[in-house]
């Protein structure tokens, strides 16, 4: 079952700039998704139509089968299952204490004082900041920062998680640390829907491709089909992963009949090789 989706839709900025035309894209509940694309390609455009922050000018955007509506009271339906996580959390972060802005969401549900309590309590120990909780968000780094804009979607009790570039600006220990967070809350069922520059996380991660460009969606499949489309990657301003980019020299450079689709990963591609020398 696909748990948003969205049909031919269009927007354009006030001053008449097109940022999306005739996209079509779908999440299947229960999986990761990743949406690849340059900058100013759309993503974050796209993303902000999840949960009604944005309205199409034109097209439709489902959410379990049915098209959202933009009245109050179902905004607010939508924005209780589709949690948006912003590329900056500077942007999403503003009370005085990491516990007050992870509260801010379930308290303007009209949530019980334990309610609340304990949904903080619980999303901030399911990203590893429960010892931070009296801290100020400003004083803490890029990578706690970026946890603590998850706990405060967790305590949303959300179905799909939407994340903008989860991993920019982070030490490679920050970024991991994010996708095991991901990664968890995926194995308990959440759908996950990333925009990444980070070609090499998406076969780790992703049950399915999409890539952006100029607002329009140019490719979609399983990141086999995604990635063995060199000539559409490169076309995008986009690079293979760094194991398919050595495959594809080998081949090329040094003759080794490693052809098409090639290794993602460096499981795949050490599986390629054995077999290779060994034959």
């Amino acid at each position: 079952m696909n748990i948003i989706e969205t049909k031919d839709i269009a927007y354009s900025y006030p001053d008449g700039t097109k940022a999306l035309e005739k996209v079509n894209f779908k999440a299947e509940e229960g999986k990761i998704i990743a949406l690849l694309g340059p900058n100013g390609a759309g993503k974050s455009t796209l993303f902000l139509h999840f949960n009604g922050i944005l309205r199409p000018t034109s097209g439709k955007v489902l959410l379990n089968g049915d098209e959202i509506k933009y009245d109050k009271k179902a905004l607010m339906h939508v924005r209780q299952n589709v949690g948006i996580v912003f590329q900056n959390p500077d942007d999403q972060l503003f009370a005085p204490t990491v516990v007050e802005d992870v509260a801010f969401g379930p308290m303007n549900l009209g949530l019980s004082k334990e309610e609340v309590e304990k949904r903080v309590d619980e999303s901030l120990k399911r990203v590893g900041m429960e010892e931070f909780k009296k801290k100020a968000p400003h004083h803490l780094s890029g990578g706690q920062k970026k946890r603590v804009a998850i706990a405060g979607i967790l305590a949303m009790n959300p179905r799909i998680m939407v994340l903008d570039e989860p991993t920019s600006g982070l030490d490679p220990k920050g970024a991991s640390q994010i996708l095991k967070i991901l990664y968890e809350l995926n194995k308990e069922g959440m759908t996950i829907i990333i925009s990444t520059h980070d070609v090499d996380l998406v076969p780790l991660y992703a049950y399915s491709v999409y890539i952006i460009s100029k607002g329009k969606i140019i490719k979609e499949g399983n990141p086999q089909e995604v990635f063995g489309d060199v000539k559409t990657i490169r076309e995008a301003n986009l690079r293979l992963p760094r194991i398919a980019h050595l495959m594809e020299i080998l081949e090329k450079e040094d003759k080794l009949p490693f052809d098409k689709p090639y290794p993602l990963t460096i499981g795949e591609a050490r599986k390629k090789l054995k077999d290779h020398f060994e034959d």
